[in-house]
């Protein structure tokens, strides 16, 4: 989820706390179980500081390790250390069992939308994307800002978020069956066997798709249940020119990351330009449709890599030639 929907899932939590009487008890501890849950539900995405390194290292560890099995015991500790020594509580398990439970929170919701998480990680090496919810999805916000409202006109924060929580919970099941429902419209659409994979937008009744067959990837978007497919590209043997191009390590991050990729090779006066693009990541600039999300190598004839990119590129081709150029001129 984005940085708004994760701090008022904080503050969400902190309400629903005053169901356990130990907190409602003592108001001391209750500010405590604020500032622990608060920090929680941001404390995963700490790791966006790794972007300070570059583009290719932020998308290699982004909601990675730093959401994985045992970085909720790592973060829930250190959050509780941190808070503990500054205000110690003497239920101070209480304290530790929401800083916990607003860590958890936070990685299970990353879940659930395209850009997905490591969130099984020892056991499972690989990102896990549900997608169901869009990043930022405005009934789940709008539903913590009423609860904050019943909040402040007086009413039990508990038992608000208690119910606020269940009904959250009821959306994101019903996301999760019309997602499923829209998988198997775009599958019937068309018609062959393969990876399917359909993507949330702002939109209840608007979702875009990949789909990956034996011989094609098909991109396209379901508007109230009418399947588009806007863009088919064949699906061709890995080319010597290609195989040089992963070397990059930027591009091995890129491939670490997404598994919707599509690659094109162009002949170029230098030598040769491999542009590997992610197809979930589709949108039009003047008129035009192009792939925001790309990683780039250049090689000269001898298969040597030149320069390269990986990033994104919103406003088309122009944009990530400007890119390109001007690492050529800096370096």
């Amino acid at each position: 989820m984005d940085t708004a929907t994760h701090f008022a899932m904080g503050f969400g939590l902190a309400g629903l706390a005053y169901l356990d009487p130990v907190v409602a008890s003592s108001p001391s501890l209750a500010a405590a179980v604020m500032i622990g849950t608060v920090i929680g539900s941001q404390a995963p995405d700490l790791d966006g500081l790794v972007r300070l390194r570059g583009t290719a290292a932020y998308i290699r560890n982004h909601r990675g390790v730093s959401h994985s099995v045992p970085a909720l015991f790592l973060w829930s500790g250190a959050i509780f250390v941190l808070i503990q020594a500054l205000m110690p509580q003497a239920s101070w398990l209480h304290l530790l069992g929401w800083i916990f439970l607003a860590v958890c929170l936070h990685v299970f919701v990353d879940l659930f939308n395209s850009y997905g998480t490591k969130g099984l990680y020892p056991f499972r090496d690989k990102w896990v994307a549900l997608n169901a919810i869009f990043i930022f999805d405005p009934f789940i916000f709008a539903a913590h800002l009423v609860g904050f409202m019943l909040w402040a006109a007086g009413a039990h924060p508990g038992r608000s978020f208690l119910l606020i929580y269940l009904v959250i919970a009821g959306y994101y099941y019903w996301r999760c069956q019309v997602q499923k429902r829209t998988t198997e419209q775009v599958r019937a659409r068309i018609g062959k066997p393969g990876m399917y994979t359909i993507i949330p937008t702002l939109s209840w009744t608007f979702w875009t798709f990949v789909a990956k067959t034996e011989q094609h990837w098909y991109v396209g978007e379901v508007n109230s249940g009418d399947v588009s497919i806007l863009d088919t590209f064949a699906i061709k043997p890995e080319s010597e020119v290609v195989a040089a191009a992963k070397q990059d390590s930027k591009v091995q991050s890129f491939l670490a990351f997404t598994h919707h990729v599509h690659v094109e090779t162009k002949e170029q006066p230098f030598g040769y330009e491999v542009k590997w693009i992610d197809l979930r990541y589709r949108s039009r600039f003047q008129g035009k449709s192009h792939y925001m999300f790309v990683a780039v190598v250049h090689l000269d004839p001898q298969l040597n890599i030149r320069d390269s990119f990986v990033g994104w590129i919103h406003r088309g081709e122009e944009q990530l030639a400007k890119k390109l150029d001007s690492k050529r001129q800096l370096g």
